[in-house]
């Protein structure tokens, strides 16, 4: 099996930081899953990369996917969660650029995985209108998964994901949690049965005022000056592997 993963920063894994400053993330799970459950080792490579709208998405690390040798025998694609928070953001355009993959990858005769993200809206600034379009996005996507047959997992609509012991401190990225909970939900949809993560419920988040002024200084504003100078996260950043690596079975 070779399994490629492209997207943003959901799949690269922001969130499920390692002791050595780089990032896991449920791509990753899944692969160590695979090898876990086929008994055999399962080559690997990873392009996403944080900030990535989805038209980049598709127009590069898709045909980078493709054109690598031997070609991947399954692709998981997200993407949107970047382009949802852009002003005027056209979700029917997203629509035709996800449905331009399905066909690419069906041309290639690669397995398509095709995921929603995760809901983060509820404790989001204008977080009503991310949910709205977020809506937009997991309906055309299951659409799409119904014409062509391919896998579709929906994190958006799992409401557990969205209580807030499976999210970072920005309150947009998943933590080490939450990347395991939707890790073990793809392994089930792809047939190898895994139960998906569940935290215990904790103590209540706290809301005060001076939590929010702390959040959005250290998360809000900085977004918001990055999008001014019209810079992303992810820029001069690449994939973290942008060929195979081997996944063992024995180190699962």
């Amino acid at each position: 099996m070779r399994y490629a993963a492209i997207g943003d920063s959901f799949t690269e894994g922001l969130g499920d930081g390692l002791p050595d400053g780089s990032v896991r993330g449920w791509a990753d799970l899944v692969a160590a899953g695979l090898a876990a459950g086929t008994g055999e080792t399962v080559q690997y490579a990873n392009l996403a990369v944080r900030g990535r709208l989805l038209g980049p998405i598709v127009d590069e690390q898709l045909e980078a996917a493709l054109a690598l040798d031997p070609r991947p025998t399954l692709l998981s694609l997200n993407g949107g969660g970047n382009d949802m928070m852009r002003p005027g953001g056209d979700m029917a355009r997203l629509g035709e650029i996800t449905e331009r993959a399905i066909r690419r990858c069906g041309d290639e005769g690669v397995r398509l995985l095709l995921l929603s993200g995760p809901d983060p809206s509820e404790r989001l600034p204008f977080g009503r209108v991310m949910r709205r379009r977020g809506e937009v996005i997991t309906d055309l996507a299951a659409g799409f998964a119904q014409r062509y047959d391919i896998t579709f997992v929906d994190m958006f609509h799992d409401a557990e994901i969205r209580r807030a012991p499976y999210w970072s401190p920005d309150r947009l990225h998943l933590n080490a949690a939450g990347h395991r909970r939707v890790a073990g939900t793809v392994l089930t949809a792809l047939g190898y049965s895994t139960a998906a993560h569940v935290v215990d419920p904790g103590p209540n988040e706290r809301r005060g005022v001076l939590a929010e002024a702390r959040y959005y200084r250290e998360h809000v504003l900085p977004w918001i000056n990055r999008r001014v100078r019209g810079r992303s996260s992810g820029d001069d950043r690449a994939g973290k592997f942008l060929d195979w690596v081997a996944i063992e079975a024995a180190t699962v």
